[in-house]
């Protein structure tokens, strides 16, 4: 199984991208989002990917972060989604607010995607809403997009190289921040599904905010109405 590829792209089609390694093209399908976000010709490349087996077809399917690579899987685990339809819904949404529409029920927005009808989408939401909070969880630690490598990496992989300056990403602090929120928010007593729900509505509203806004935001999203 081909977990992650890392090499210089041949080419960049409308769906799908050859990304050559020592000589050996694979041809790499990739979401909207994702096409849209790669380097040009020529230039270096890392994709996490996934392998699609069947009798008569081997596909790869390529992701810039574990967070798209496991929101990827949970879509073709719904009866219904295949894996077109699911790299449409993450070059619509991207896997972020494909986690929180679920977490929300918010069916529409997950039925913006080409190819989604409205019984397809309410079933996505139906059947992963109870696992959203799980992938919530795991915050940054999926959502630090692969680095673009160096050319030396690619041609030379036993070079010696720099220690890389850690960065974070803005997608990667914000999931840090939800991960984080739903966790104090569990720890506080409310149900994963509730919880996950008040931090997904809050994150909505307030798109920049750090771990503790999201905690105040979410509770206020959680307390009994008069």
């Amino acid at each position: 199984m081909i977990g992650k590829l890392t090499g210089v792209i041949d080419y960049i089609g409308t769906d799908h991208v050859m990304i050559d390694v020592r000589g050996v093209g694979y041809i790499v399908h990739v979401s909207e989002r994702t096409r849209m976000a790669l380097p040009g010709q020529g230039a270096p490349v890392s994709l996490y990917t996934d392998m699609l087996v069947r009798e008569d077809l081997l596909q790869l399917f390529g992701f810039t972060s574990l967070l798209e690579k496991e929101w990827y899987r949970l879509l073709i685990s719904v009866q219904g989604i295949g894996s077109k339809a699911a790299m449409a819904i993450l070059g619509t949404l991207g896997p972020e607010a494909t986690g929180r529409a679920i977490a929300l029920g918010d069916w529409t927005a997950i039925k913006a995607a080409p190819g989604v009808g409205p019984k397809i989408a309410q079933r996505v939401v139906n059947e992963l809403k109870d696992k959203a909070p799980t992938v919530m969880a795991m915050g940054g630690s999926l959502s630090e997009p692969l680095s673009t490598p160096e050319p030396a990496e690619v041609i030379e992989a036993d070079a010696p190289k720099a220690a890389p300056k850690p960065t974070a990403a803005p997608q990667a602090r914000t999931a840090s921040a939800e991960a984080e929120a739903l966790s104090a928010l569990q720890n506080l007593g409310y149900s994963p599904s509730d919880a996950a729900q008040a931090v997904a509505t809050a994150a909505q509203e307030v798109p920049d905010a750090d771990t503790s806004t999201l905690i105040r935001a979410a509770l206020k999203k959680l307390a009994p109405k008069d």
